[in-house]
């Protein structure tokens, strides 16, 4: 599978028109179940607001998105426009909007949901994420240094290591990139020390 971006942790933003306040929200959910829970959480927090839009997608394709009672295509299709347009996934934006008394228009409507939502994905921090493989290997103190140099000259994300009656080095690898190094600590150890590889899986990377 892809590589893919999205947002770490969560972002706001507000916006004004005509005395109405729209209040947007960012959140990285790379799951249905978080990214309704983030919707019910808004929506609980902002229980005396008129609308409370949102728009997500999901790296497995998943879509789903809401007027929530706004002209049709005038609240939630920007929004999701806005997610599209940033090439995230996993990403949630919910756009609450507290009524200032003054209608908009679809036109209107349709600008200050795109403002929100994209000044809630400008604000949010972006994280490119990668298949990743978790790798551990064990070696004597005699072989850690010679290990760790090994390691290091490859792309990865190397964990304190594990000091015992033997040293435990881990590390993070691109996902189709470990074997080259299995073969070196293989050949270090002269087939002594076996690397471990678990599923791939997606990280921030």
């Amino acid at each position: 599978m892809a590589d893919y971006r999205t947002i770490r942790g969560t972002a706001r933003f507000e916006y004004e028109e005509k005395r109405s306040r729209f209040i947007a929200r960012a959140a990285f959910a790379d799951t249905e179940e978080k990214a309704l829970a983030f919707l019910q959480a808004v929506r609980a927090e902002n229980r005396t607001a008129r609308h409370n839009v949102y728009a997500y997608v999901l790296q497995n394709g998943r879509v789903r998105y809401s007027d929530d009672g706004e002209p049709a295509k005038t609240a939630g299709t920007p929004v999701l426009e806005c997610i599209r347009h940033a090439g995230l996934c996993d990403v949630i934006v919910v756009v609450t909007r507290y009524f200032g008394g003054i209608l908009l228009g679809t036109g209107g409507l349709v600008r200050a949901y795109t403002a929100a939502a994209a000044g809630a994905l400008a604000a949010a921090e972006p994280v490119e994420m990668r298949q990743v493989v978790d790798c551990a290997v064990c070696v004597p103190y005699a072989q850690y240094d010679a290990a760790r140099r090994l390691i290091e000259q490859h792309t990865v994300r190397l964990d304190e290591p594990e000091f015992a009656d033997a040293v435990t080095l881990r590390w993070r690898i691109p996902a189709g990139e470990e074997g080259p190094l299995c073969a070196q600590l293989g050949e270090l150890t002269r087939g002594a020390a076996s690397v471990t590889v678990g599923p791939a899986r997606y990280d921030a990377f």
